[in-house]
C-alpha cells in the first residue's frame, strides 16, 4: 500500500521519466482481508454506506485502500501493562493505509513495552476500483501525471472524524482495556501525522495526553492553550522538509510555550515505519519510549 503521503512523488523526482519497457514502480497485488481481532468498528459512517474497502500489498507490504467505515483493532500488552495507550494512525496519503509497516508493527512495538495500541484504520478518499487501473494511475501520477486523483493539502474532516470518534472510544472504555484515560495518546505517520496535528487542533476538551507526529506535516499549526507534550521525528532527507522555511511546526508549538521534542535525523528518507535498516532511523521509537518516560507517561497505575 502507499507508505506515506506523497512519498512516492518525492522519491521519483530524482529518477529519469519511465518509459513503457520499465516495470511500474510500485506494484499492487490484490489479497484477502487479513484478520483483525478485535476490531471495533467506529460510528462515524452511515450504517448503510457499502463497504468498499480494498486489501492489497504495494511491493509486499501489507495495506487497504478506499476504506469508507473506520474500525480501531487493539493490541493490548501480553505482560505487565503500564497503563498507557497509544492510538496509531498509518500513512498513505489519505489515498490508503499503510496497515503493516505503519500500523500492527509499531502496536505490537509498543504493546511488548506495556503500551496498549489502538490501530486506527480510518476513512480515506475514493480511488479506482479495478487493480489494474488503480496501478497504472497511481504510477503515472507520481510520475506528475494528473489522473483524477492525489493526495490532499491536509486532513480530509472524515478522517478527522475517525481521529475524534477513536479518542474517544479508548478513553470511554479504558476500564475495558486496562488503561489510564489520563493516559492516552495519538500518534500518526506521514498523513497519519497530518491527521495527529489536526486532532490537536480540533479536540477541544477531549485533547490527549500526548502527541507523537511522525514525518508529519512540518508547517506550522494553530496550537490550542491545551495543547499536550508533543514529540516529531522526520528524517534530514524527507521531502516534507523542503516544503518549508526553517521548522515552522517546532517553531509554533515553542511559541505557544507548549512542551516539544524534536529529532532531526541524519537520514531515513519518508515512509521508514520503525525504521529503515542501514539508516539514522533505525531506533527512534527506542528515544520517544524514554520521552514517554520523562513526562510521567509510563508510571505504573
Amino acid at each position: 500500500m502507499i507508505r506515506a503521503c506523497l512519498s512516492a512523488i518525492a522519491a521519483l523526482l530524482a529518477l529519469s521519466p519511465a518509459t513503457a519497457q520499465e516495470p511500474p514502480r510500485f506494484r499492487y497485488d490484490v489479497i484477502e482481508a487479513p484478520l483483525q481481532p478485535g476490531a471495533v468498528t467506529l460510528p462515524t459512517a452511515p450504517k448503510d454506506a457499502p463497504d468498499r474497502e480494498q486489501w492489497m500489498t504495494q511491493n509486499g507490504s501489507i495495506g487497504v485502500r478506499n476504506v469508507s467505515h473506520a474500525t480501531l483493532t487493539p493490541v493490548l500488552p501480553a505482560g505487565p501493562s503500564t497503563g498507557a495507550a497509544v492510538i496509531v494512525a498509518p500513512g498513505g496519503g489519505f489515498l490508503g493505509l499503510s496497515m503493516d509497516a505503519e500500523g500492527w508493527q509499531v502496536a505490537r512495538w509498543l504493546a511488548n513495552h506495556g503500551i496498549a495500541a489502538f490501530v486506527l484504520k480510518y476513512r480515506v478518499l475514493p480511488t479506482p476500483r479495478d487493480n489494474a487501473e488503480w496501478q497504472d494511475k497511481f504510477n503515472r501520477m507520481i510520475g506528475g501525471e494528473s489522473v483524477g486523483f492525489a493526495p490532499p493539502k491536509d486532513t480530509p474532516p472524515e478522517s478527522l472524524a475517525d481521529g475524534l470518534a477513536a479518542l474517544a472510544h479508548v478513553r470511554d472504555n479504558a476500564a475495558r482495556y486496562g488503561v489510564d484515560p489520563k493516559r492516552i495518546g495519538f500518534m500518526g505517520f506521514s498523513a497519519g501525522g497530518f491527521l495527529t496535528r489536526t486532532v490537536i487542533e480540533q479536540s477541544g476538551a477531549s485533547m490527549p495526553a500526548f502527541a507523537a507526529p511522525i514525518y508529519p506535516n512540518m508547517a506550522a499549526m494553530r496550537v490550542p492553550a491545551n495543547a499536550p507534550p508533543m514529540f516529531v521525528t522526520i528524517a534530514a532527507d524527507d521531502f516534507l522538509l523542503t516544503r518549508e522555511t526553517g521548522l515552522p511546526l517546532l517553531d509554533s508549538y515553542r511559541a505557544a510555550g507548549k512542551p516539544i521534542e524534536f529529532h532531526l535525523i541524519a537520514n531515513g528518507g519518508h515512509g521508514f515505519g520503525l525504521g529503515r535498516e542501514g539508516t539514522a532511523s533505525e531506533g527512534w521509537i527506542e528515544t520517544f519510549h524514554r520521552w514517554l518516560g520523562s513526562i510521567g507517561m509510563l508510571d505504573p497505575k
